[in-house]
């Protein structure tokens, strides 16, 4: 082959690459398929308060691996230590179970006419930011914090989490207490790089509607929401829709053997629909709260949320 023969060769070699790149540039692009959120656990599903199954959270972040989840969250409640050497311990052994530590569930209340109090709660919270940071754990649950004039939290959920409020106080005054003790918080959310998800857990923040007064009202990408499933007693499914575009943790409970203070039928392919349509890609961790042996209810549990949210 010549010179001009190769030239002509090489030319129509490239008008029919170029042909090819036509018609594919033309064709429909190809729908980008979602990856399914990442299920993980919380510590709580295996200790729920319960005498009989206080397992410690290496013994949880262990069985959470066995069981197939993709992450666990600590429940800072259930810690026995919370020295530095401890903290890493834990983290070696999600590490070296391939597990992420992936939420830090904590406890603290705001709702208080004495400043004393909320400012030993603000201190607590902070803490609990750092000790999610040394942790590597990238969000902490939040609690507006309730009246505390409901002593039983058995009465508490036989009243459906409604409380009489404080005698000579009002839910403007509880809020902005609230408002004003988060928003002291996250200096050292921010600092630390941990997402603050304030739950939708009894007193103030019982409803969407008080969640997202706190969340709309300070205005920060460090305070968003953690949506719990199993906490909303009246018009679930639309609260959950109103939750959701804020959501940065989801805990989703189930009741095999019959909840400890309730049970809810939730549709769980209706929830990731829900959380589909505002494109959460964020964790799902499984709160299980039944009676039944963690044993047998938590794998069935994992398997009911891998389907639906797959």
């Amino acid at each position: 082959m010549n010179r001009r023969d190769a030239l002509l060769s090489i030319g129509a070699a490239a008008g029919s690459v170029a042909g090819l790149n036509s018609v594919a540039s033309a064709a429909p692009a190809a729908a980008v398929k979602r990856k399914p959120n990442r299920i993980a656990v919380s510590t709580y599903s295996y200790w729920r308060f319960r005498n009989d199954t206080k397992l410690t959270i290496e013994k949880c972040i262990d069985l959470a691996a066995e069981a197939g989840f993709d992450g666990v969250e600590i429940l800072e409640i259930q810690m026995r230590s919370k020295d530095n050497a401890a903290l890493q311990r834990m983290k070696r052994r999600a590490f070296v179970n391939g597990m992420d530590l992936c939420g830090f569930s904590t406890h603290q209340g705001f709702v208080s006419p004495d400043e004393e109090v909320r400012q030993k709660n603000i201190e607590k919270t902070i803490n609990s930011i750092e000790l999610a940071y040394k942790l590597g754990i990238p969000t902490m649950r939040v609690n507006t914090g309730r009246w505390g004039t409901t002593k039983s939290f058995n009465q508490l959920m036989a009243d459906k989490g409604i409380e009489p409020r404080l005698d000579g106080y009002t839910d403007e005054q509880g809020f902005k207490w609230v408002i004003d003790a988060l928003t002291e918080c996250l200096p050292t959310a921010e600092k630390c790089g941990v997402t603050l998800g304030l739950e939708n857990h009894w007193g103030l923040g019982r409803t969407a509607a008080g969640v997202l007064r706190c969340i709309d009202a300070i205005k920060s990408p460090w305070l968003q929401a953690t949506l719990d499933t199993g906490n909303f007693l009246e018009n679930q499914y639309e609260q959950y829709q109103q939750l959701a575009p804020k959501a940065v943790f989801v805990q989703a409970k189930t009741y095999f053997g019959g909840g400890t203070w309730y049970t809810l039928d939730i549709d769980y392919d209706r929830v990731a629909k829900t959380l589909k349509a505002v494109d959460y890609n964020g964790y799902i961790s499984l709160e299980f709260e039944g009676k039944e042996a963690h044993e047998t209810a938590i794998p069935k549990s994992l398997e009911l949320l891998r389907k639906s949210f797959a």
